[in-house]
């Protein structure tokens, strides 16, 4: 924050002494010792100018910067030398407002935020109540009722057990002091038969209630990784791959504590301090209201804690506005976890990237930059979890001073009652016991829907994915199976009614529609005839920026079509479009005359062959990445013969176990990737061959080979297929049957290669251009 000047009005004899007017405000990034040791200085070098008489000729006095830290206005009277003193007494008052539950510096909005993200929140949506997170974590779990009836029944038989093991060891005790034999016998065996029965059950308890958490943790990873595959790749556009992965990760695993851990000490403890109340109520009710009234004190204590510091948020910035209803609704703790669950994702993101792009790094010698990068979010990490420590700390001191208080209490109305004859000493110790009981347990409940509002707060991401609708291409599969069977309509309607009745989710139910195999329309032969009629685009993410303009063209069956032009003209646009990835703004594309949007996206898949411009590799070995994606089994020979039509059966075979050699994207050249890719397109035997700049990554000899390949299409009627090429090597697609010249989203050119060199157009300068670069 820049240096702040703190104006001082004229001194006049009219008004002596000086009115200084300042008042800082903590912000989180500085702690209250650090502000109150930066403060001091100018604070006496304010005073000492104000009372000194050289003062009164000034007009303005400028106190300097107090790095993070903001000066706003209040008045301070000073006089003398007691100015300085008054001015530290004031500003102690103001840190300590701060730093007190309620203050400004528990405000989570105003943490500084890693630098690279001014939106650390999505939307200003409702926070996710705990009643519908919870409505919501039943419904993953519902269909395993015998293992979660057993988890609750066994958690009610160790509560009941537990809570009545004080009784008989306190009358084991007594009994036995009292000389009572077949009093102190009886006793002892109750309480060993209640020791098995609470061993036992506790531990059935745990067993189902950990089998409960492994099936929601894997139900949550299953319905979210589904949710996430069936998105349309602008999904993937918006969203980062390490922000999904940290989803998937630490969020859902976060999100199984509910009924593994929270849920489970939630309820036992409860049911446990409903006992043991009930029981003290019985022993002696007045000595019961005294230990009520601290108890009542230490629940009011406990639900501040879970919705305390609420901060009254400004609304406006997107940060703000994300915030706003759940911090004010949902808890802080809640919130903190939220925040915390954004804040390790956006730090998981940056180290996926600069790890996966570590060579980059190393060769610019960025390493300090990405460590910086990296510690701007730990440092946002660091400032929530300080935030979350301390008010643990609040709530924790004051649960020991209630603690204790309860058994002075309860010992000095006990004495008292005891010298008054109104009770035993037996019945005071049980009380005692019993009072410890019921503490413990109201603080286990209380610090456990803590954890419960951390989890849920982690949750609301994860089923915010999870309720997104699946891409329109895969929904659109199910059009004709609906119209050719009314039957399967009526079921639907009737499903949908019943799932709203019991109060489903909205996702659910798309869910279960969508595992339905419906499928589009498959035609008999795919002929291999594309048309592109009046087609524009824009990307969502750029929606004011036309791709595409009014595109019209024409792909004649077993056609080679070259497409050039240059960057950002739209070529690799045209092939995601025609692949399903994107849906054009305008007009529509049609293959063997039928609309792409009416056939079964999967089917069209099956009958396409696709090279890209940086093709990446499974971590598999060479043989396994071949078949990749291949609709039908197909034996090794069939592999080695689609690896020698790509020219890379040659670097195969000399690698280590030849086909079976375990690769990824770090193991071999940008130009052999490219050839296994090539091969891959190939085994599929597709009807249309897609090459994005295929040869991109290729050298000289690798190059000619691919030219051999798309001479062998050309030339053999076995294998003939409709190709379209993207080439910035002009070369290599010299032999099409026609180039298409594209330019801002349109084409302006059309023909073969002697025509366009004729034409004398873009196309033979983006020649000239390469036959110079080439020559130089």
């Amino acid at each position: 924050m820049a240096s702040a000047a703190i104006p001082v009005p004229a001194i006049s004899a009219v008004y002596p002494p000086a009115r200084l007017h300042f008042r800082t405000k903590l912000l989180p990034s500085s702690s209250p010792r650090r502000l109150r040791r930066r403060l001091a200085p100018p604070l006496r070098a304010a005073a000492a100018a104000a009372s000194s008489p050289s003062s009164s000729s000034s007009s303005s006095l400028s106190l300097g910067a107090v790095p993070g830290h903001e000066v706003e206005e209040f008045d301070v009277t000073s006089s003398g030398s007691n100015a300085g003193l008054l001015d530290r007494v004031r500003s102690g008052i103001a840190i300590l407002r701060d730093v007190l539950p309620g203050g400004s510096w528990w405000d989570l909005e105003q943490i500084e935020w890693g630098k690279g993200s001014a939106e650390v929140w999505n939307s200003g949506k409702k926070g996710l109540s705990v009643s519908a997170a919870l409505r919501r974590m039943w419904m993953l779990v519902a269909n395993d009722k015998l293992v979660i009836f057993v988890a609750f029944a066994c958690l009610a038989f160790a509560a009941l057990s537990e809570i009545s093991i004080p009784h008989f060891l306190t009358a084991s005790i007594f009994s036995a002091q009292s000389q009572q034999t077949m009093m102190f016998y009886r006793n002892a065996r109750l309480l060993v038969l209640l020791c098995l029965i609470s061993g036992i059950c506790s531990g059935l308890r745990g067993c189902c209630f950990g089998i409960a958490n492994m099936i929601l943790v894997r139900r949550m990873r299953e319905m979210l990784y589904d949710a996430i595959l069936f998105q349309d790749i602008s999904f993937l556009d918006k969203e980062t791959v390490g922000d999904l992965t940290s989803r998937l990760g630490s969020d859902c695993q976060q999100v199984s504590r509910v009924i593994g851990n929270d849920l489970n000490l939630i309820l036992r403890n409860a049911l446990q301090a409903t006992g043991a109340l009930i029981y003290l109520f019985i022993l002696s009710w007045r000595l019961t209201l005294s230990t009520l009234a601290i108890c009542s004190a230490l629940s009011t204590i406990m639900f501040f804690y879970g919705h305390l510091i609420q901060s009254e948020l400004e609304y406006g910035s997107p940060v703000r506005t994300g915030c706003a209803g759940a911090v004010g609704t949902n808890g802080y703790q809640k919130q903190a976890a939220k925040l915390t669950q954004e804040l390790v994702a956006s730090a998981n993101e940056v180290a996926q990237e600069t790890l996966s792009l570590f060579r980059t790094v190393r060769v610019y010698g960025t390493e300090k930059q990405e460590f910086g990068r990296y510690m701007n979010w730990l440092k946002s990490l660091s400032e929530v979890s300080l935030r979350q420590s301390v008010a643990y700390g609040f709530w924790s001191s004051s649960f020991n001073f209630l603690y204790h208080s309860t058994q002075i209490i309860a010992v000095l109305v006990g004495g008292i009652s005891i010298l008054s004859g109104q009770i035993s000493a037996e019945q005071l110790t049980k009380f005692i016991l019993y009072s410890e009981w019921l503490i413990y347990s109201t603080w286990w409940v209380g610090d456990n829907w803590s954890s419960l509002m951390q989890s849920i707060g982690a949750s609301e991401k994860v089923f915010e994915l999870m309720d997104l609708l699946p891409s329109k291409q895969f929904l659109a599969e199910g059009k004709q199976f609906l119209l050719l069977f009314d039957y399967m309509t009526f079921f639907l309607l009737v499903f949908v009614m019943i799932c709203l009745l019991q109060r489903w989710q909205c996702s659910e139910v798309v869910q279960a529609f969508s595992k339905v195999s419906y499928k589009g329309v498959k035609l008999q032969k795919l002929e291999g005839r594309i048309d592109f009629v009046d087609v524009s685009f824009n990307y969502p993410s750029r929606s004011t920026a036309s791709v595409l303009r009014k595109l019209n063209l024409s792909v004649h069956p077993n056609e080679v079509i070259a497409i050039v032009g240059l960057s950002g003209s739209g070529k690799s646009t045209l092939v995601n479009l025609l692949l399903g990835l994107y849906e054009p703004t305008s007009g529509q594309i049609l293959v063997d005359g039928v609309p792409l949007t009416d056939l079964s996206i999967k089917w069209l898949r099956k009958n396409i062959g696709y090279v890209g411009q940086e093709p990446r590799l499974f971590r598999m070995d060479v043989s396994s990445n071949i078949r990749y994606g291949c609709p039908r089994d197909v034996s090794h020979e069939e592999v080695e013969r689609a690896a020698k039509q790509a020219y890379a059966h040659e670097f195969i075979s000399s690698l280590p176990n030849g086909y079976e050699t375990l690769v990824d994207d770090a193991l071999l050249s940008g130009g052999q990737k490219q050839r296994i890719a090539i091969a891959r397109a190939i085994l599929r035997d597709p009807k249309i061959l897609i090459l994005d700049e295929a040869t991109s990554a290729l050298d000289a000899e690798s190059e000619f080979y691919v030219k051999e390949v798309l001479h062998l299409v050309q030339n053999r009627s076995s294998v003939k297929r409709t190709v379209l090429v993207i080439a910035h090597r002009l070369s290599t697609i010299q032999a099409a049957d026609k180039i298409i010249v594209m330019d801002s989203g349109s084409i302006v050119e059309m023909g073969n290669h002697k025509e366009l060199i004729e034409k004398d157009g873009l196309y033979a300068q983006l020649v000239k251009r390469q036959a110079n670069a080439f020559a130089c």
